[in-house]
């Protein structure tokens, strides 16, 4: 089983990337083999609980304020050319809080994994070890902050690694914080020369940001992990507006269409009046739908369920497009 330290610092960076499930999915189905063990200080969770919020409003508003700028320099310099540049970025625009929503959910699973972990709580030794290490200005010490949180966990992690057979127990932390846990200097993704007896050994490894997660997991899962990758890995893109105004276009179209015949049917068979009436106003309109869809079992004959389905994606449509539930008024 291979036990891993991550520092809340790249936590935060993988919750950010909208490529995060890549890794979240993969952690989380490796955790229930039993074949990862997440050490979880508690700072770690309060930290990250801490700056998630900040960080989520930062995300989608950095988001927002790029198109606006975006539009505004458009409308500005770009002159009747750039009519379709802008009206892009408008539906661009408008898929924000989709991507933030799409993005940030990464931040509660996350929250899960970190819960679901072995929960670490540092002791009165380690305590006693975070002062010394201050004292001789040891890293995360040689910088003039403060970097108590810091000690605390690279002190757990040394608990942890101690008597432990490390090459049947490998071990790893894992942190973004290179300026106090990097060698300074030099090749950021090697630990400071105060903390590198913690990683002499081949079963300790020190991993810098989600690549340095990534490089870990890699070399201790090999294939298993490429295979993991390829059968968890997708990104949902959502939907451009005109996109979803034209599909809900088409459920109009199909519904309406339907509803139309419908209704001739009707009025045919009571010998009601109004039927020419009818034919007056909707012939225009069906004659462009029977021209325009023209697959097998695009306007019908429909099943029940195959007309509830269409009844269900037109709603649907119109929901996310701004109407209530259930409206399908033609």
């Amino acid at each position: 089983m291979l036990h891993l330290l991550v520092d809340t610092s790249t936590w935060l960076d993988l919750s950010k990337r909208r490529d995060g499930q890549k890794w979240i999915v993969a952690l989380r189905l490796l955790i229930h083999q039993d074949e990862i063990e997440l050490l979880v200080p508690a700072v770690v969770v309060d930290e990250f609980e801490r700056n998630r919020e900040r960080v989520e409003t930062t995300m989608t508003a950095n988001v927002a304020q790029r198109f606006k700028l975006l539009k505004q320099d458009l409308g500005d310099y770009g002159g009747t050319d750039y009519d379709q540049a802008l009206q892009m970025v408008d539906e661009l625009a408008y898929e924000v809080p989709l991507i933030g929503a799409m993005t940030t959910r990464n931040f509660d699973e996350v929250v899960e994994l970190l819960r679901g972990g072995r929960a670490l709580e540092p002791t009165d030794d380690e305590h006693r070890r975070v002062v010394e290490r201050g004292l001789n200005k040891l890293a995360p010490f040689h910088r003039s902050r403060n970097s108590v949180a810091d000690a605390v966990l690279i002190e757990l992690y040394a608990t942890q690694i101690r008597d432990v057979d490390l090459t049947t127990e490998p071990h790893a932390f894992v942190t973004t914080n290179s300026a106090d846990f990097s060698v300074a200097n030099g090749d950021a993704r090697e630990p400071h020369p105060d903390l590198e007896r913690l990683f002499a050994s081949d079963g300790s490894k020190y991993g810098l940001g989600v690549a340095g997660l990534n490089s870990i997991l890699l070399e201790h899962f090999g294939e298993e992990l490429e295979e993991l990758f390829q059968e968890t890995d997708f990104q949902e893109e959502p939907r451009r507006l005109s996109e979803i105004s034209a599909a809900e276009q088409e459920m109009f179209d199909r519904v309406w269409h339907h509803r139309s015949l419908q209704r001739a049917h009707r009025l045919r068979n009571e010998r009601q009046d109004g039927m020419e009436r009818h034919l007056g106003v909707a012939s225009a309109a069906q004659e462009r739908i029977e021209a325009q869809y023209t697959e097998p079992g695009q306007l019908g004959p429909y099943t029940d369920f195959e007309l509830g389905m269409l009844n269900g994606k037109l709603s649907a449509l119109r929901w996310v497009l701004g109407a209530e539930w259930d409206f399908l008024d033609t």
